[in-house]
């Protein structure tokens, strides 16, 4: 990362954090267009997996890095412009394709392989246009392990006060029955069903809504019926186990010991208790990998951070989270989560008290 301004240009920022944002679009025109839909078939297909990460280790001097569980293509970082500052980014699955296009290419001829460009040891990224910024509903975000008495403290600082993360687009993007036939089209290409929109040109909203069950699997087919039908009617599959987490920090536990000193001196009644915020975590697979992700994504962090979960056991010992004991957890349990340096750097211990 380079401070490239010209002698007095943007004195604003002098001695300031700058904000930093990485996306990977599509090449392909066509795709471009089609990105929010190509998205949601990776997230349909991959629930959990992202398309970009930043590889915290290697990279130096940037604050409070960011990714918002539901923009897979994107990260965004505070650096110092006055500082060293080198970013390394990951595409998921970009070393499995190029060993499969490694080895495509050494079965092709000489003159077959003239055809084609060079390869490099290094992929230059080239700086794009602005894509087409998203509206987004006004959701409080998530927060994150940088808050001010977090130990997952990230960086040199906690960044500007005035940056705030992007709010997630809308959870839900169901079909109503004033949706007007144009907008009932993007409706359909929003939700993976771009094969059908030839099929409902003319249909609003509320001629959608009217559709039976067997009315769409006539239409559209066994599988991808079924699948519209559940999208018309807003259905939401229930996870498997759902368990509430709370952030520990120092504030916590001083407000905790606090609280236990005065229960003794309070004669009137009053109760002085804290309000603490606890956030679900839905899991699917009820395994340990699944709740690592889950809960690097409820607060914005890699799951390379994250080294081992363990729970705290009898008289405080600690146990290593497995699969067998994550399908033994309770139906909305609730947990403390208390973080532990790990060995290595940049790594994390999670502990569910």
């Amino acid at each position: 990362m380079l401070d490239n301004r010209k002698l007095g240009e943007l004195p604003e920022i002098n001695g300031k954090l700058v904000k930093s944002i990485f996306r990977v679009v599509f090449h392909d025109r066509r795709l471009q267009y089609t990105e929010h839909q190509q998205l949601e078939g990776w997230r349909w297909n991959r629930p959990g997996d992202r398309i970009l990460d930043i590889d915290i280790p290697m990279s130096v001097g940037i604050i409070d890095p960011r990714a918002n569980p539901t923009q897979l293509n994107t990260v965004e970082f505070l650096w110092d412009p006055a500082k060293r500052t080198s970013v390394f980014i990951q595409p998921k699955g970009a070393d499995r394709k190029q060993k499969t296009d490694r080895e495509k290419m050494e079965k092709r001829t000489p003159h077959e392989k003239e055809k084609y460009q060079p390869s490099y040891e290094t992929t230059i990224l080239t700086e794009c246009s602005p894509w087409p910024e998203i509206t987004y509903v006004n959701n409080s975000p998530s927060p994150g392990f940088n808050s001010s008495h977090s130990s997952f403290s990230l960086g040199e600082g906690n960044g500007s006060p005035n940056h705030q993360p992007e709010p997630p687009p809308p959870v839900t993007d169901n079909l109503l029955p004033t949706t007007t036939p144009q907008e009932a089209q993007q409706w359909l290409h929003r939700n993976r069903f771009s094969t059908f929109t030839r099929l409902f040109t003319n249909f609003s909203g509320a001629d959608l809504l009217k559709l039976t069950r067997d009315d769409v699997i006539q239409i559209c087919g066994p599988a991808d019926g079924i699948r519209l039908f559940n999208a018309l009617k807003g259905r939401m599959v229930r996870p498997r186990l759902t368990i509430y987490v709370c952030q520990e920090s120092l504030q916590l536990r001083e407000q905790q010991q606090q609280q236990q000193q005065q229960q003794q001196k309070q004669e009137d009644g009053d109760s002085n208790g804290t309000f603490f915020v606890y956030h679900a975590i839905y899991l699917e697979e009820l395994t340990a990998v699944e709740l690592t992700e889950k809960i690097a994504q409820l607060f914005s962090i890699s799951p390379c951070q994250i080294s081992q979960i363990y729970k705290q056991g009898p008289t405080g010992i600690h146990v290593l989270i497995s699969d067998e004991m994550i399908q033994n957890f309770q139906e909305e349990a609730c947990f403390i989560l208390d973080t532990m340096k790990a060995e290595t750097n940049d790594s994390y211990h999670i502990i569910l008290k």
